[in-house]
Parts: structure tokens; sequence; C-alpha cells
């Protein structure tokens, strides 16, 4: 009996080391790597809490007045994107370069958003309260800084500590 348990466990041992299995964890469908690009793609007013695009490049897709609750967005593109509304609370955009975005009325309350530009965005009525942002992209935001968000109800100017 023993003899036989030694057999079988060391048979599994080779087909585990030969066929190994895949690390992808639950859920893995909502991650996109850099062997993605996504172009044109409509997430508006979709749940998609805790979805992360990694290392890809997004351009021109709608993620309006969609739940992006603890999203990530790291070494990312978001070229031309859509997050009008969007709720970004306690997300990641590390290294991410937002170009021609449209951030209006977005929250990004406590995101980390280090390492990350913003050129040509519009972010009238957003939220960055308490969010963590390199000093030189808060001067560049604060330029251009209006308006306020339309469900918490801070200025644009005032979640930046705009002077």
């Amino acid at each position: 009996m023993r003899y036989q348990q030694v057999l079988v466990g060391l048979v599994l041992a080779i087909v585990l080391f030969l066929f190994p299995l895949s690390a992808e964890g639950v859920g893995s469908s909502s991650t996109r790597r850099s062997t993605d690009a996504i172009s044109g793609k409509d997430f508006s007013g979709q749940s998609l809490i805790g979805s992360e695009y990694t290392q890809i490049k997004l351009k021109d897709v709608n993620f309006s007045n969609a739940d992006l609750r603890g999203g990530v967005f790291n070494t990312s593109i978001l070229e031309g994107v859509n997050l009008h509304g969007v709720d970004f609370t306690d997300g990641i955009a590390y290294l991410a370069v937002f170009e021609r975005a449209d951030l209006s009325d977005a929250i990004f309350t406590n995101a980390m958003m280090l390492r990350s530009t913003f050129d040509d965005v519009d972010i009238t009525g957003a939220d960055f309260s308490n969010a963590v942002l390199d000093r030189l992209e808060v001067t560049k935001l604060c330029a251009k800084a209006s308006g306020v968000n339309s469900k918490t109800g801070v200025s644009t100017r005032e979640s930046l500590e705009c002077q």
C-alpha cells in the first residue's frame, strides 16, 4: 500500500513538472495585458470594479459612467478615452498616459496616479480628493481646473488643492 502511494505521488509530480498548471487566477478575464489593444470599444455604464488594464493601448474607448472602483491602468496609454462620470475611487493609474481624454465629472477619490501624465484632457467637474499625483501634473491640471462634480459636490480646483 505504501509503495503504491509513493509511486502515484512520483507519477503525479512528474506530470505536473512536465505539464504545469496555468497560473491564472479567478477573474483573470478582467485583466488586459500588453498583447491586447482595444480601440473604439463601449464599456459605458458597466460595472468594471477591480478591472485591470496593464501595458495596453486604449484608443477611443468609452468608459463613460462606468464603475471602475479599484481599477488599474498601469503603464497604459489612454488616448481619446471617454471617462466622463466614471467612479475610479481607490483606483491605480501608475505610469499611465492620459492623452485627449475626457475626465469630466469623474471621481478619482483616493486614486494613486503617480508618474501619470495628463495632456489635453478635460477635467471639468472631476473630483481628485485625496488622489496622489505628481506635483508637476497637479500644476498643469490646476491651470484648467473648473466646475463641480455632480455626485460629490466637490469643486475640481478644491480637490486638486489649487492655489
